[in-house]
C-alpha cells in the first residue's frame, strides 16, 4: 500500500523505471515493463519489441532526450499512462484523485508493511504505516498496523545488495511470516500476536531489532561549517553538534544539467549500499564529515536537512546524501533526499539569487555508527538518473532537450542566523 503523501515536501518525481531495480530511475526507459506487458496482452508486437529493446539495453536508456519523446513510449493503442505521469509532475487533482491518504477513514482492516532500506517504494511504505497507525477508520485497524523492514531492495529480500553482504539474519523467511500473518486475520489462529509494531534490520550491525513505535523526530543535530570550500571530499566541510556562533562564509557549487552528479548507485542508479568516495572527488558538490565518533550512533527514523541556499536559476533542485564514513575512507550510501523549489515552494514563493529555507526529509533507514566511523552529508544539485535532471530553465523535464540546460550557481549559508544542518533520529548505541 503506497501514499502520495504531501507533495508540497516530497522529493522529485520518482517513477520506476525496471522490475529489477531498486533505485526508481526517471530517464527514457521510464516504465517500460509495465507497458511492454500490456502491448503483449493487447497484441502490438511492434510496440512490444521496441519495449522489449529499450528493456535490453537499459543502461543507454539514460541518453535519450527529451524523456517524453521516447520512442518506446508511444505507438497507436499504447496505454498512455507513462506518459500521463510526465505530464502530471506537480501536486493537482490527477494525483489527489488516487492517493489513498484522503481516505484513510475508510481502511478498516488491519496490515503489514513490508519494505526494505534501499527500496524504491520504503517512503510510501513507511508513510502508509504512519498514516494507518495514526488515522485508519477504526481502533482495530489503528491498532494493528504493522511494520518490517529488511536491508533489501524491492524485490528480492535477500542478504545481498549493491557490494554488501548484510550476513545470515538478513535471511529471513518473509514467507513463514506472510503465512502467520493471514492465518491470523483469516483463521483467527493467533499465530501472529505478541509480533512487535516495527521490526526492522540495522544496517552496520546486520541484525534485527524490534520497536513499538516507528521514530518520527530528531533529536540529534549536526550543523554544517567550512571555511568557504566545503567542495569534495578534499575540501574543509564539517559536520558538529556545535551551533554556528560567528559568520562563516558560505560554500558555493555550480549545477550543470550536462554534467549531472551520478546517482549514488552510478550511471545505472542501482540501488544498495555503494562507496560513494569516487564521486566525493567531484567539485560540484559539497561534503561535509564529522570528527571520527568518540561512541557509537544509532540513526533510526526519517533524518531531515535544514539548508539555507540561494540559486542563481528560476528552478532548483537540492539534494541531501547520508553517508557513512569507514575508518579506511569507504563512504557508504545510506539515503538521500531530493527536494525541487517548484514543489516545496509550491505557493508560487520561491525566487532565484534570494536565501531561501530548505527543509526537507531523507529516506527513512536503521544505522549504526561505529567508533572511529564519520557521519557524512553530501550536497548537491542533481543524483542522475535516480532523479530527472532539473534543466535550470522552467519549462517541465520531461520535455527538455540540451537546448534547454542551463547552468545554476547554488550557494549554501551557515552562520548564526542561517544555520544549515541535518537533524537525525538518533541515540547512543552500544558498543
Amino acid at each position: 500500500m503506497h501514499f502520495a503523501g504531501d507533495d508540497r515536501v516530497r522529493p522529485v518525481s520518482r517513477l520506476v523505471l525496471s522490475r529489477g531495480s531498486a533505485a526508481p530511475v526517471v530517464c527514457t526507459g521510464l516504465g517500460t515493463a509495465n507497458v511492454e506487458r500490456d502491448a503483449r496482452r493487447k497484441g502490438l508486437r511492434d510496440a512490444s519489441d521496441r519495449l522489449g529493446q529499450a528493456w535490453a539495453q537499459l543502461a543507454s536508456q539514460t541518453s535519450v532526450i527529451p524523456v517524453r519523446a521516447h520512442p518506446a513510449l508511444h505507438g497507436e493503442g499504447l496505454p498512455s499512462y507513462v506518459l500521463d505521469w510526465l505530464d502530471h509532475d506537480a501536486p493537482g487533482e490527477y494525483w489527489s484523485s488516487l492517493d489513498v491518504s484522503r481516505r484513510l477513514d475508510k481502511i478498516l482492516v488491519p496490515a503489514l508493511h513490508i519494505s526494505g532500506w534501499y527500496d524504491m517504494f520504503l517512503r510510501g511504505s513507511v508513510d502508509g504505516f504512519l498514516a494507518l497507525s495514526k488515522s485508519a477508520g477504526s481502533d482495530f485497524a489503528r491498532e494493528n498496523q504493522y511494520l518490517l523492514a529488511g536491508p533489501w531492495v524491492h524485490i528480492p529480500w535477500g542478504d545481498r545488495i549493491g557490494t554488501a553482504d548484510f550476513g545470515h539474519e538478513a535471511l529471513i523467511d518473509t514467507d513463514a511470516i506472510l503465512l502467520r500473518w493471514f492465518d491470523q486475520w483469516l483463521k483467527d489462529s493467533g499465530t501472529f500476536e505478541g509480533e512487535p509494531q516495527v521490526c526492522h534490520f540495522v544496517l552496520g550491525e546486520n541484525r534485527w531489532r524490534e520497536a513499538e513505535a516507528f521514530p518520527t523526530e530528531a533529536e540529534h543535530t549536526l550543523f554544517l561549517h567550512s571555511e568557504g570550500r566545503a567542495n569534495s571530499r578534499k575540501g574543509n566541510g564539517t559536520l558538529s553538534t556545535v551551533s554556528p556562533s560567528a559568520g562563516e562564509p558560505c560554500d558555493i557549487f555550480v549545477h550543470d544539467p550536462e554534467v549531472p552528479v551520478i546517482a549514488p548507485g552510478g550511471p545505472a542508479a542501482a540501488s544498495g549500499l555503494f562507496d560513494q568516495a569516487a564521486l566525493e572527488l567531484g567539485n560540484n558538490l559539497l561534503v561535509y564529515s564529522t570528527e571520527p565518533l568518540e561512541k557509537p550512533l544509532w540513526v533510526f527514523g526519517i533524518p531531515r536537512a535544514v539548508l539555507y541556499c540561494s540559486t542563481s536559476q528560476e528552478t532548483a533542485d537540492f539534494t541531501a546524501k547520508l553517508v557513512r564514513v569507514k575508518p579506511n575512507g569507504a563512504a557508504e550510501f545510506i539515503c538521500i533526499g531530493v527536494a525541487r523549489s517548484g514543489r516545496l515552494f509550491a505557493e508560487g514563493n520561491y525566487a532565484a539569487d534570494r536565501i531561501q529555507r530548505w527543509d526537507f526529509p531523507l529516506e527513512p533507514t536503521s544505522c549504526r555508527f561505529a567508533r572511529g566511523e564519520r557521519i557524512r552529508l553530501e550536497i548537491s544539485s542533481s543524483a542522475f538518473p535516480l532523479i530527472d535532471r532539473n534543466p535550470g530553465s522552467g519549462g517541465p523535464s520531461c520535455r527538455a532537450t540540451s537546448w534547454d540546460w542551463q547552468r545554476s550557481t547554488q550557494f549554501v549559508f551557515h552562520g548564526p542566523e542561517r544555520a544549515s544542518a541535518l537533524y537525525l533520529p538518533a541515540s547512543e548505541a552500544p558498543e
